[in-house]
């Protein structure tokens, strides 16, 4: 007869044998055994099979588990990181942004320092774009949240796609029918999308090749929600769907595992946020994403973001402020002092008298003794002793109708849901410009 050779082993020496033998269909167990063989009488073996199939699937999950806490633990750490640090450059570029615009406001157009100080305001420009990337990455990135149709905005957005891809790849676009809106930033779901369409073009590289964009609408259940990135505690229910595909190279497991790592590339040269943006982008916007890739076979990224019933908005044309002149105080508050400088020289330049204050707290005393002639305050959100939603809530006490602006580097989202139904006037994202901020004073002064 057919006897295992460690079987005979233990007959013949005595020494117990023991394994465990797993068996795998479609990749998960099929069934689990410990084995145990040992010498009952010389010569003769007693095998004890014991069944551990559950224990086993119990084990990978646990396992599988742990490795996706792990992760999100990981970008949430990261995404900390990433907020703060976006917060206090965006202050600084405050004061760079702001001084180079108003001294260009004061030059001359002859002027031989012009170009230089346009090229300042360029770069910090760009500072900026970083500073919202890494604020995407957080999760702390939505500031004009509306309801918004994807396939519009990906439609909006063809000719800018077809120029940033390579002259041999080819952009097909699959629009479904009545696809329902989504709430979201309109600027971010355009970088989102320009992500993902350059990540699919390098993919494809010098050879030829296709991307597909599709728009669509699914059911999703919590077996499909479970095997995405940031499933998380996401409910069931109706999703709007981008699927972004490629014919190029594809994946390896490895860098599947790793692609939404900050700074992460399969190339020589890193390419900055990237996909990490976009994953902060859609945990911002509590959606998911799911991956398809294969090595040699392309790549399919589908995000899924939340369906609404609300219809589109059409965006009113931002409305030219470059002549306006306003008159009365405007009490700026702001933590840090070159905000509060540069803020105060951009207010006075439109034509107001301008109080400043460091913090929550003085500026409700200041606000308190000249209320009668204060015409709006600009309020930071984050600011030591007390912040700007306590502030904003002590001057609503003392004058009702008070005109607040509320600032900050990120996070409207957080500012909308907290003063919904308070009067809040508006929302100015840091860094801005002379001409953000008289438009956005200008607007809520004339309502």
């Amino acid at each position: 007869t057919d006897v295992p050779d460690q079987y005979r082993h233990v007959a013949s020496t005595g020494e117990p044998w023991t394994t465990s033998e797993l068996h795998y269909e479609d990749g998960e167990i099929s069934g689990a055994f410990d084995v145990y063989a040992v010498q009952s009488t010389p010569g003769n073996v007693v095998v004890m099979f014991s069944d551990v199939t559950q224990r086993k699937r119990d084990d990978e999950e646990r396992l599988a588990l742990e490795a996706q806490v792990q992760h999100v633990q990981k970008l949430e750490s990261l995404g900390v990181l990433a907020g703060g640090i976006a917060h206090d450059f965006n202050n600084l570029l405050m004061g760079i942004l702001g001084n180079a615009d108003l001294a260009l406001n004061d030059l001359s157009p002859t002027s031989p320092v012009r170009s230089n100080l346009e090229e300042i305001r360029s770069v910090s420009g760009r500072a900026a774009e970083l500073c919202k990337q890494m604020l995407a990455y957080s999760g702390k990135g939505r500031f004009v949240v509306e309801a918004v149709s994807i396939s519009d905005i990906v439609e909006e957005m063809a000719h800018m796609l077809e120029v940033a891809i390579s002259k041999k790849a080819v952009l097909k676009y699959e629009f479904a029918e009545n696809v329902p809106t989504i709430m979201a930033d309109a600027t971010q779901m355009r970088q989102v999308i320009m992500n993902l369409i350059t990540n699919a073009s390098e993919a494809i590289g010098d050879r030829s090749g296709i991307i597909s964009i599709t728009t669509g609408a699914m059911d999703c259940d919590r077996d499909y929600l479970t095997n995405t990135y940031l499933a998380g505690d996401l409910p069931e229910g109706l999703y709007v769907t981008l699927q972004v595909s490629d014919t190029g190279c594809g994946m390896d497991s490895d860098s599947k595992e790793r692609i939404f790592e900050p700074f992460f590339t399969t190339k020589f040269t890193g390419r900055g946020l990237g996909l990490a943006a976009v994953l902060g982008i859609i945990r911002g916007h509590e959606g998911a994403i799911r991956v398809y890739s294969e090595l040699g076979r392309g790549t399919t990224f589908r995000l899924l973001l939340p369906a609404t019933d609300i219809a589109a908005m059409a965006r009113p044309k931002p409305v030219q402020a470059d002549q306006w002149q306003g008159t009365g105080r405007v009490l700026l508050a702001d933590d840090e002092e070159t905000v509060r400088t540069v803020g105060k020289q951009m207010l006075e330049r439109v034509g107001f008298d301008v109080i400043v204050a460091a913090d929550g707290r003085e500026a409700v005393e200041l606000f308190g003794e000249q209320h009668g002639e204060i015409v709006c305050v600009i309020l930071d959100l984050t600011m030591p002793h007390m912040d700007g939603e306590q502030a904003f809530r002590e001057m609503r006490r003392i004058r009702r109708d008070v005109r607040v602006i509320m600032s900050s580097g990120y996070n409207e989202q957080e500012v909308t849901q907290r003063f919904v139904g308070t009067g809040l006037a508006g929302f100015l994202q840091k860094p801005y410009r002379l001409q953000d901020l008289a438009e956005k004073v200008r607007e809520i002064l004339t309502q």
